[in-house]
């Protein structure tokens, strides 16, 4: 007899149409409540991340990075009191993907064809600025690591500029109450997501006027495999291990050697650490309670403790919004219909759905079930 995968229930709920988070009023309110805040920080996060990749292209010691060329004393001392949106964690997001890499973007910018890219635009940038020049001679592998990483700030500006778009829309179509199901959340993101699927993904620079091209349409990268894809593997699932939580001693052996096996992403996050320090999440969920709307607050506000642990609430939102996300995920890359008769078509969907729900071991699935 066949061995059961030990979440062929979850597996037998996306053939039937249901999502990974179960359908009801709370959910609904919450998934909906949750991402319609989270799309209004995405707004702002990805135009400071487009403008970094943009405007601080090369800039050695970036101190206004974070107010996308609008300087003031007033907006100084705003920043300074720390009363703004904490950009750095989209920095954070950023660099993770960077650091695990995945997609077509990871691969190409370890290409000759992008290094000669970078060499052309560096000596243009540069031809004024010999101490810079001299510090490319001695490590002329820095200023290509910093273009690298210029790139992916590039990358996930794009990717959630249209995220936050489909967030956005959702919560205008809720309010006009034509989302009445956590199936048609999953189906209003799955559609937004397959008509993103091929918009490229190019990234070029003005420099003293002219353009330089340093990923460009030949390279044939679009946002759902080299942009999509890489974020939910890299944010959803991997993450980085928090500081405070685990220990970074090597010989503790708390921390896999291996990258593939971090289980610190989104979905695995224990959102009770959630306000700690060092919990990049607490970023996240620290921007997000300015833009909830008043029934998601009402909610909030009348549960246990009320709004003193906000923020943990608010991460259980917001895993559950993710779990939608992901369903939407699964079900636009899925080889074919879930619903197929075809005997050769259920095998095949049956190996791909028991490969994802294999990441979804030691995650907040079964938490979300019934908070």
């Amino acid at each position: 007899m066949p061995k059961t995968h030990p979440l062929e229930s979850y597996i037998q709920r996306l053939k039937s149409g249901q999502a990974l988070l179960p359908d009801n009023k709370n959910n609904l309110l919450e998934v909906v409540g949750i991402l319609k805040s989270y799309g209004m920080v995405l707004d702002a996060y990805y135009q400071n991340l487009i403008y970094i990749s943009e405007h601080q292209f090369l800039v050695i010691f970036p101190f206004f990075k974070y107010f996308n060329g609008q300087v003031s004393t007033a907006k100084l001392g705003r920043h300074l009191w720390h009363d703004r949106l904490n950009f750095e964690y989209a920095e954070y997001c950023m660099r993770t993907m960077l650091w695990h890499g995945g997609g077509g973007l990871d691969l190409y910018i370890d290409t000759e064809e992008f290094k000669q890219n970078c060499q052309k635009v560096i000596d243009q940038k540069l031809k004024h600025n010999l101490p810079i020049k001299l510090l490319n001679q001695l490590f002329p592998e820095f200023l290509l690591e910093q273009i690298r990483q210029l790139a992916y700030y590039s990358a996930l500006g794009q990717f959630w500029r249209v995220m936050a778009e489909i967030f956005l829309t959702l919560s205008d179509q809720y309010d006009r109450s034509e989302i009445k199901s956590i199936p048609e959340v999953v189906e209003h993101i799955k559609n937004g997501l397959v008509q993103a699927a091929n918009i490229p993904f190019t990234y070029s620079v003005l420099v003293e006027g002219e353009k330089y091209d340093i990923i460009p349409a030949s390279a044939g990268l679009s946002f759902l495999t080299d942009l999509a894809i890489p974020y939910v593997e890299s944010i959803f699932f991997r993450g980085t291990p928090f500081f405070g939580t685990v220990s970074f001693n090597a010989q503790a052996h708390l921390i896999p050697v291996d990258q593939s096996r971090f289980n610190y992403g989104a979905l695995h996050a224990d959102p009770l650490p959630v306000g700690g320090a060092g919990i990049p999440p607490t970023l996240l969920m620290q921007d997000m309670r300015h833009f909830l709307p008043d029934y998601l607050a009402t909610i909030y506000s009348d549960r246990t403790r009320g709004i003193d642990d906000l923020r943990v609430k608010i991460c259980q939102s917001f895993q559950k919004s993710m779990f939608c996300v992901t369903t939407a995920t699964i079900l636009g890359l899925a080889p074919f219909p879930l619903d197929s008769d075809d005997p050769e078509q259920i095998l095949k969907n049956q190996v791909y759905l028991e490969n994802w729900m294999q990441k979804f071991v030691g995650s907040q699935l079964f938490s979300v079930q019934n908070v």
